[in-house]
């Protein structure tokens, strides 16, 4: 399945990230611009839990695919995470997390292992 999910981020076909994009899916969103959009996530793993996706792919199906031309959406990407913790109150600190690839995906929440049910795509997670 992740394998699947990985190819069809990667062939360009259309992930859960698309589908909330174009609003197909509902997401409470917290920040939108002209490149990105940053929603909460519906299974959060902290109090505050917000996705940061960049609205065009151009390739950056993952940051191991990053290349010289993604430099501006990635340090975009990173100042609307310090702005979402502006935002979201966050003055005592938050930690950001780059999600790369399948295994780049999963977590270890209480004493289970969890895999991420997202496409694997460059997204910012804000944590509190």
């Amino acid at each position: 399945m992740e394998e699947r999910s990985a190819k069809s981020a990667d062939d360009g076909g259309p992930t859960i990230f698309d589908k909330i994009l174009s609003k197909e899916i509902n997401a409470t969103i917290v920040y939108e611009d002209d490149k990105a959009l940053a929603f909460r996530d519906i299974e959060p793993q902290a109090p505050v839990h917000v996705i940061l996706i960049p609205k065009q792919r151009d390739g950056l199906t993952r940051l191991a695919n990053a290349e010289k031309r993604h430099r501006d959406i990635l340090g975009h990407l990173l100042y609307v995470a310090k702005k979402i913790g502006e935002q979201e109150k966050l003055q005592e600190g938050y930690r950001v997390v780059i999600n790369d690839g399948p295994k780049g995906c999963k977590w270890r929440s209480s004493q289970r292992v969890r895999s991420s049910s997202f496409d694997p795509i460059l997204c910012f997670l804000l944590l509190d």
